[in-house]
């Protein structure tokens, strides 16, 4: 069923936002707008959002894993992409071992049964594509453990992906040895035993970037297609919120905007992270960085 929104005047958007670093200003109303008003639904943990967005199109606009929308857009579902992102960090850091069963590199993963939320969740997406493009571990080797379904009800689990007995935990299982790594992103656990499969991650993240001259997009924002195409001036507006909005509540890391804005400066990301997900089986076929896009929001930061 088609939405109609007003074809010109104000207009309030059901809106799918966590409070975070870059969206402080926004979430609190202290970035205004006359044009653009927010009725903001999050529940506690945003990706448990992401299906309603993408299975009901339960919101006007919102945030949505990079890998999530991927699989949209393959999938057909009238959403389209700001070159906005609202979560980004770099990802050597998010797999993880216990070091009380011995040490683990990436040489060491070919074979192993790794644990993650989701197969199709964006960090392990990403970790998978760097493990495999920068130290040659086959995903497809790996037994991997999850605990959640994708987000797509079209998609399809691979045979080598299998989920953990309902109550198990990540972490636990890590420690009990059921699982040889994990992959955990912000909620990596303080504790003596985990360490990073890859080693001094943090170096190894900025060499990464000196070659490749990207920065891994988790969260990004989404616009229904209606929404696009029949208030574009609503669209452009909602992009100048969440910049100021960002360069109100964030400073760079390490020299870095680690939330890059506009079109051009988000392709580099945009390809690497469309050419991991076809790698690892999440999309079936190359999407193009244009596509992702309208002919508004390709506009956006150019």
């Amino acid at each position: 069923m088609t939405k109609s929104y007003p074809a010109t005047g104000p207009v309030t958007l059901h809106t799918l936002m966590a409070e975070n670093a870059s969206t402080k200003s926004l979430t609190a109303g202290t970035v205004k707008s006359d044009l653009v008003h927010f009725d903001f639904d999050a529940p506690a943990l945003i990706h448990h959002g992401f299906k309603p967005v993408v299975r009901e199109g339960k919101y006007d606009w919102g945030e949505l894993a990079i890998v999530t929308f991927l699989q949209a857009k393959y999938y057909g579902k009238p959403l389209v992409l700001l070159p906005v992102v609202i979560g980004g960090r770099f990802q050597h850091q998010c797999i993880a071992y216990d070091a009380e069963r011995g040490t683990m590199t990436p040489g060491d993963l070919n074979g192993k049964r790794i644990g993650v939320r989701s197969y199709t969740q964006t960090t392990g997406a990403w970790v998978r594509g760097i493990l495999q493009n920068e130290y040659g571990v086959d995903p497809d080797s790996v037994q991997w453990v999850t605990f959640e379904d994708a987000h797509l009800a079209e998609y399809e689990e691979l045979p080598n992906v299998r989920q953990a007995e309902k109550g198990k935990k990540l972490i636990q299982m890590l420690f009990d040895g059921e699982v040889d790594a994990a992959m955990v992103g912000s909620d990596m656990p303080k504790d003596p035993r985990i360490k990073t499969v890859i080693p001094d991650p943090k170096a190894a993240a900025l060499d990464w970037y000196q070659r490749k001259g990207v920065i891994p997009m988790n969260h990004m924002a989404v616009v229904s297609a209606e929404l696009s195409q029949q208030r574009p001036d609503v669209v452009r507006e909602i992009y100048r919120m969440l910049l100021e909005s960002r360069d109100l509540d964030t400073k760079p890391v390490d020299g870095l905007q680690m939330r890059p804005f506009g079109f051009t400066a988000l392709r580099p990301a945009l390809e690497m992270i469309i050419e991991y997900a076809f790698q690892q089986k999440i999309i079936g076929r190359k999407l193009s960085v244009d596509e992702l896009f309208d002919d508004t929001t390709r506009q956006l930061g150019l």
